[in-house]
């Protein structure tokens, strides 16, 4: 049964509760993901989406509730000892270092902390993600969808066996949506790294994930495959329906 934690899946979290400058921004939310399962998490603006991740990656400390991760209760670790363990983020933005090389960028990755990496390390992490860019470039010269595999490389490298992605497709065009997607398979069913994955783009979820939960005004209305949530009368009514009746999009 989804929402519980009875079988020690890879990840999950219960009840988890979250205020905001005294306003509740969620409400007893709880989801379990296994290794090589993509989940999405989909919802309007304001659902508490990003909040979310916030909480499961230790950025924030929930209000109630608990994160278990690989069968240990995760929930008093800060984001950094979060990471440790092998629970990668990403970001909205894909906000890199300034006045730094991708190569200086990638060995800031491997020495982070120990183990320290090596060089072999950061291009097995790049071959996954197809980022083959000079080590000479400036990072903050690269577009989007480079900044997001640099990015991506430097958690790879450290194996991570769950990520958290934060509409990794914002900013991309479709033909980097469709590479993203690709990218997204291999860790996902090869590499059987789960992913937890907030996005808007119904076309990117319809095509990798799993199960889809949908999240409005801080609480889960619903979950399953797409194309069930998406006829879901109470999805429709939180997200789907706009002004004119135009229905599902």
């Amino acid at each position: 049964m989804h929402g519980t934690i009875e079988s020690s899946p890879l990840f999950a979290c219960r009840d988890i509760t979250l205020d905001l400058g005294g306003r509740a921004i969620l409400h007893g939310i709880s989801l379990v993901v296994e290794p090589g399962e993509v989940l999405g998490i989909i919802g309007p603006n304001g659902a508490g989406k990003t909040s979310l991740f916030e909480v499961l990656s230790g950025r924030m400390p929930a209000k109630s509730g608990s994160v278990h991760y690989d069968g240990k209760d995760i929930t008093a670790l800060p984001l950094h000892q979060r990471a440790r363990l092998g629970i990668g983020r990403t970001y909205q933005t894909p906000v890199v270092p300034e006045g730094m090389t991708v190569a200086q960028v990638l060995k800031a990755a491997r020495q982070a902390y120990r183990p320290y990496l090596t060089p072999d390390d950061s291009e097995w992490g790049a071959g996954l993600v197809a980022f083959h860019v000079p080590g000479s470039t400036m990072a903050d010269q690269l577009e989007t969808l480079n900044r997001r595999k640099l990015l991506m490389t430097c958690l790879l490298m450290r194996r991570p066996k769950i990520l958290l992605m934060d509409e990794p497709a914002a900013g991309l065009i479709n033909s980097e949506i469709d590479e993203f997607d690709e990218i997204m398979r291999v860790l996902a069913k090869e590499l059987n790294i789960a992913i937890v994955l907030i996005e808007h783009r119904m076309e990117l979820l319809d095509t990798i994930a799993d199960r889809v939960m949908v999240l409005d005004a801080g609480e889960m209305i619903a979950e399953g495959r797409l194309d069930q949530i998406l006829v879901d009368p109470r999805v429709k009514a939180a997200y789907f329906e706009f002004e004119g009746g135009e229905g599902v999009h």
